[in-house]
């Protein structure tokens, strides 16, 4: 199976109106880092943000908030170390510190390709688990011998829906 990737859009949020203040975008990263220390993924400048405050790691299909700051991260007004993160959660880093919003999607570049479905999903997976399958015909090449034959791929069934007749 294709390997699609998610985009990753964390948003600051104003501390007092929680609206957009910035955002940052990552189509392709295993590992997103946030924290003072210009070596991080996201540089934010508080006080209460650690050099290396937090770090977002793809585990498999999931992402996961890993803390590493002394004053804390905190998901839904719980500390938490290590948990899965999804769609639409905040991120406070720090009780009073920066908040940020976590978008996780599919990439819609991807998803043009598999026409706008979410091969992903656990619905889809569930519907369609199937094998490609493969018809070969052995078709010797004109003056070789029969040991000197091609196997040629008479029909591939695809295994993502396409607008495009096969």
């Amino acid at each position: 199976m294709l390997d699609f990737a998610n985009v990753i859009t964390l948003t600051l949020l104003h501390p007092l109106q929680s609206i957009p203040v910035r955002s940052w975008v990552f189509k392709k990263d295993n590992v997103i880092r946030i924290g003072r220390s210009l070596k991080n993924d996201v540089v934010l400048y508080s006080a209460v943000v650690s050099r290396h405050h937090v770090e977002i790691r793809r585990q498999g299909e999931d992402w996961v908030v890993v803390n590493l700051g002394t004053n804390g991260t905190y998901l839904n007004g719980q500390a938490v170390e290590a948990v899965p993160l999804m769609d639409g959660q905040v991120i406070h880093l720090a009780i009073s510190g920066p908040k940020i919003l976590l978008n996780i999607q599919p990439d819609p570049t991807e998803l043009i390709l598999t026409g706008g479905i979410d091969v992903h999903h656990p619905s889809f997976q569930e519907e369609h688990q199937v094998e490609p399958s493969y018809s070969l015909e052995v078709v010797p090449s004109p003056g070789s011998s029969p040991e000197e034959t091609t196997e040629v791929d008479l029909h591939k069934r695809l295994m993502f829906p396409t607008n495009h007749p096969v």
